[in-house]
């Protein structure tokens, strides 16, 4: 994966890559990428269960590591995705 920008890492593992939104719009916003390029949620597969189970370890890891007391994981699809590469926002308005 290469970035336009750089991006301050809070997790990696072999399947995704999580990290601060570069223009946030909640006072706590990551994203939540894979590594593979899957264009939309629709497009995932069996094949994808490592992803998905690594999506989940890292939400409840930040979640807890940043003591988020409410937040929401948000996934956009269709004419409501910016760009085509499945991602994945974790926001909250307090940390």
């Amino acid at each position: 994966m290469s970035f336009a920008i750089p991006v301050k890492r809070l997790r990696e593992t072999g399947t995704l890559m999580a990290f601060y939104h570069p223009t946030p719009s909640y006072p706590f916003h990551v994203l939540i990428v894979p590594k593979k390029a899957i264009a939309s949620l629709t497009e995932l597969d069996p094949n994808d269960a490592a992803f998905l189970a690594d999506l989940y370890s890292t939400v409840q890891h930040l979640v807890n590591e940043f003591k988020l007391p409410a937040y929401r994981l948000i996934v956009n699809g269709g004419e409501f995705q910016e760009v085509p590469q499945l991602h994945f926002h974790l926001i909250a308005s307090a940390s």
